[in-house]
């Protein structure tokens, strides 16, 4: 039994790590591509406030699923309210969920809301050529983003822990609404063959 549990937590490790290089190229990816794309600055800083808004979120929700009771949510999915199978399974995967959602969401944010700022400090400093402006620019902004991004999470912590339940209901049932066009879709796709 033990050997076939560290199995699986070896396997989870092996997956979680390739989902983190996809999804960390990916992101990549997307936000320089609007960034190049975009001549404006104030839709650079959106952009940013998103990756960052998403990096909080992610942290929220695996915080919540960490924190959650079960008894709450097992009451709903007996009555087979919308969402709450979805988050029991959240609950009784918290671990999983919690390394996904704080892991890899909220660090791989962190590290594209990190490059995405030295993107907007170099589009300032050519737009305004003010070169030496560049190190305090580039400080103030790393500071900004940085204490946006932890203050963010603390509040997004207050919210998992007194809310979790709630939380893990919202997320459910957002999961559950995006995979009922998906399942038909698959369905669809079977019946084809």
């Amino acid at each position: 039994m033990s050997n076939q549990k560290n199995r699986s937590r070896f396997r989870w490790i092996i997956i979680i790590s390739l989902w983190t290089f996809i999804l960390a190229v990916a992101l990549s990816f997307v936000s320089h591509y609007f960034l190049n794309e975009l001549q404006s600055i104030a839709l650079s800083f959106v952009i940013l406030l998103l990756v960052v808004l998403l990096g909080i979120l992610f942290d929220l929700v695996g915080t919540a699923a960490a924190a959650a009771d079960i008894a709450p949510l097992n009451a709903k999915a007996a009555r087979r309210v919308d969402g709450s199978r979805c988050g029991v399974y959240l609950v009784k995967n918290a671990e999983k969920v919690a390394t996904f959602c704080n892991d890899v969401g909220g660090d791989i944010s962190g590290i594209i809301s990190g490059t995405l700022v030295t993107v907007i400090v170099i589009k300032l400093v050519v737009t305004f050529s003010q070169e030496q402006a560049e190190f305090y620019v580039a400080i103030l902004l790393t500071a900004l983003i940085a204490a946006l991004t932890v203050g963010g999470k603390a509040w997004g912590k207050i919210i998992a822990i007194n809310y979790s339940t709630e939380v893990i209901m919202l997320v459910g049932l957002l999961i559950t609404k995006l995979q009922r066009p998906l399942k038909w879709f698959r369905r669809s796709g079977n019946d084809q063959r």
